[in-house]
């Protein structure tokens, strides 16, 4: 396995910081041994030669690429599913009693392999039944990883992914490719809309957004990382609207003009 130097390791987390927020100054061994592979299969003996070579890709693809292999991609469907049940129970009811225009807009920042954002459109699909055609749902997904983007942009999964979701889901929204493989039916992914968004950029929405999910993404940010992109999320909330955090994340309360309402859930 190629080992990192110190001053190769201090180029890529900075680099990683600076560009992505990714926090991984205390993960040397995490990066040496996630990285072995890809170095070993592209020809490169040292990490600057590789580093080199991502950082001059025009098609920044290697960078994603680098960027999934270093974070945690694990989701399944109906992760964290008190979220999803808040959201049932109090959310959607609230939405349509006072949401005249029967619009909904909501953006998982974060969404990894899509299993996020498809479980919303179930849930949504699930509440609204029959009136679901007089909403506009459709909900905005987006990653720093093009890889896990064509995942989710695909909608095949494995079996196992699905093992929490209800039986009657099963079928009313997947298809069985083969008995290891199932696909979400199309009316489903129609729901979605996929798009590449670096958290770090000083991104800005014409219109805000009723709901932000932000789940599990945090735990790779600094504390100065983390307020700076809660602040950003909370000017692209509309006033009464939600944020989601994953249940391993906390927000300072002192910091942030969010209101909390539960564990990982705020409101401004």
């Amino acid at each position: 396995m190629v080992s990192l130097s110190d001053i190769e390791f201090d180029r890529i987390t900075g680099y990683l910081k600076t560009n992505y927020g990714i926090n991984l100054t205390k993960k040397r061994t995490l990066i040496e041994s996630r990285m072995a592979s890809t170095l070993a299969e592209k020809g490169f003996t040292n990490f600057t030669d590789y580093f080199n070579a991502v950082l001059q890709d025009p098609s920044k693809k290697e960078m994603s690429l680098l960027i999934s292999k270093l974070t945690t991609n694990h989701t399944y469907f109906l992760r964290e599913v008190e979220h999803f049940n808040y959201f049932t129970s109090t959310i959607l009811p609230e939405f349509e009693r006072t949401n005249r225009n029967h619009e909904i807009r909501i953006w998982s920042a974060g969404c990894s392999s899509g299993e996020e954002p498809y479980t919303l459109a179930m849930v949504i699909q699930d509440y609204f039944g029959t009136k679901k055609q007089q909403w506009n749902t459709k909900i905005l997904a987006s990653d720093i990883s093009l890889k896990v983007l064509d995942k989710a942009k695909s909608g095949i999964y494995s079996a196992e992914s699905i093992q929490n979701v209800p039986e009657k889901w099963k079928s009313k929204y997947f298809t069985a490719v083969d008995a290891n493989t199932v696909e979400v039916k199309p009316f489903i992914k129609d729901e979605v809309v996929y798009r590449q968004i670096n958290l770090m950029d000083n991104f800005t929405f014409k219109n805000s957004f009723d709901i932000i999910l932000c789940r599990n993404v945090m735990i790779y940010f600094d504390t100065p990382t983390k307020q700076q992109l809660i602040s950003k999320f909370y000017n692209n909330t509309r006033p009464g609207g939600y944020l989601f955090i994953g249940h391993a994340e906390t927000i300072n309360r002192e910091s942030s003009q969010y209101k909390y309402l539960m564990p990982a859930i705020y409101q401004k």
